[in-house]
């Protein structure tokens, strides 16, 4: 939303954008001290979810999706009337789609209402199929049926995104709704770009359109200058990483790193870290640490790695994952296939190493591999890969013959992905558009 937000700057517009109060007071993750546009053009405003800031939502996620959804929803409608009253104006809301009830409160003010899918075009046509024509899709219980969607290439059960397969111990409530309130929403707006999903971008035009106005990434992945400075990082970088990058040859380091959710069970550190070992390949390994009394072994390394990995590897809680991603020194990523990630390796030019665990993961992996084709996946077994196949993966992408034709494919979407989001460009010609149906909209 924020690197929405700058683009949308960039164009003239003026932006508000609104948050819940525990990201400003809890995390320190957002203000309207550490966003400093270097022109006008950007304000940050808070509402509650209604729950207590010290209270736990990730233990007590549930009772915090309900308040989210009651208080939450009534305490932003609030906003919005606060705002308006003060004498702003505003052309269209922008939400976020896992936060179904955006829609309705916006139409109550007759604000026309936007939303940014953030994930991958493909995720939000198979949702989009799933929730209107279910009878597209075959019984989800063998995951190696084969399910045949427009624009897609024929995939199995196994790669669609896992909210919807009877294993998931996660609802969909959420997307369920917000494909069936589509009828409130005048803009899809997609974090992607047209070159990199246009067959599946074309399927939608007839049903509800989808308008790539992506990859928003950090300007800066871009070759671009930053236009509004701040401090949006949830966790402090270690930027020593940068100088350990300098002291490799080019194209030889291997990254790791799953995100900033997920703590990876014990089984995968291992066996990850034995085939790391093994590879005799260099590499910088992002881990997350387990939380703070957290009940079951998880996130730790194996007694004696970093010793006997000293000479070749670096093992960080965090990094600055742009700087890395574009470091000459890197060879691939192995990534749970985040979308963010996703596309932030597709602009750097990096092959990848699909791992992924749930949500939209299987199918950006599936996506990476056998689509955009600049990467392998990892086969695992009861959610995890063998030592040998690590190894195996890293042989492939590194040195293996298919290993040039996926660098080059790689570094033809990175160019891509620049031309999108350039003066004139598919991203940019969208954008321009949605500015212009605002203005016309605004205008009637």
């Amino acid at each position: 939303m924020l690197n929405l937000a700058k683009r949308l700057v960039s164009k003239g517009v003026h932006v508000t954008l609104a948050t819940t109060d525990v990201a400003n007071v809890s995390t320190n993750f957002i203000s309207n001290q550490n966003i400093k546009p270097k022109s006008p053009g950007i304000s940050v405003e808070f509402f509650s979810d209604g729950l207590r800031l010290e209270f736990d939502r990730v233990k007590n996620s549930k009772t915090f999706g309900d308040s989210l959804s009651t208080n939450g929803s009534r305490n932003f409608s609030h906003l919005l009337k606060r705002l308006i009253t003060e004498g702003k104006k505003f052309h269209c809301v922008i939400g976020n789609p896992f936060l179904p009830w955006v829609p309705g409160v916006v139409a109550e003010h007759d604000i026309p209402c936007a939303v940014l899918w953030i994930q991958a075009c493909a995720v939000y046509s198979i949702y989009y199929h799933y929730f209107r024509n279910p009878k597209l899709f075959p019984k989800l219980d063998n995951l190696d049926e084969s399910i045949n969607l427009p624009g897609m290439p024929t995939i199995r059960v196994r790669d669609l995104p896992s909210l919807i397969l009877p294993s998931s111990d996660i609802s969909p409530k959420a997307v369920r709704e917000f494909i069936h309130n589509l009828d409130k929403v005048k803009w899809v707006l997609g974090n992607s770009f047209n070159e990199l999903e246009e067959d599946v971008v074309r399927s939608m035009v007839a049903l509800h359109p989808i308008y790539p106005i992506g990859p928003l990434v950090s300007p800066s992945l871009l070759g671009k200058e930053e236009t509004i400075s701040g401090n949006v990082d949830l966790w402090s970088a270690e930027h020593s990483c940068i100088d350990w990058l300098d002291k490799r040859p080019p194209s030889s380091v291997v990254y790791i790193s799953f995100g900033s959710i997920l703590v990876l069970p014990q089984k995968q550190i291992d066996s990850l870290a034995l085939g790391l070992k093994n590879s005799n390949q260099p590499f910088l390994w992002v881990i997350k640490p387990p939380d703070k009394g957290a009940e079951r072994k998880c996130g730790e390394l194996p007694p004696n790695f970093l010793e006997e990995t000293k000479d070749r590897g670096l093992v960080v809680r965090w990094c600055p994952q742009e700087k890395v991603l574009t470091h000459q020194a890197l060879a691939c990523f192995i990534t749970h296939c985040g979308w963010n990630s996703t596309l932030e390796t597709i602009v750097a030019g990096v092959p990848v190493i699909t791992y992924p665990e749930w949500s939209d993961q299987p199918t950006d992996a599936k996506l990476l591999v056998d689509v955009f084709k600049v990467g392998v996946r990892l086969e695992t077994e009861d959610g995890v890969a063998a030592p040998e196949e690590v190894e195996r993966c890293i042989s492939e992408i590194t040195s293996g013959p298919k290993a040039a034709e996926m660098k080059k494919r790689a570094v033809e979407l990175k160019e891509a992905a620049k031309k999108a989001v350039a003066d004139g460009g598919s991203s940019d010609q969208n954008i321009d558009q949605f500015i212009a149906e605002l203005i016309k909209e605004s205008s009637c």
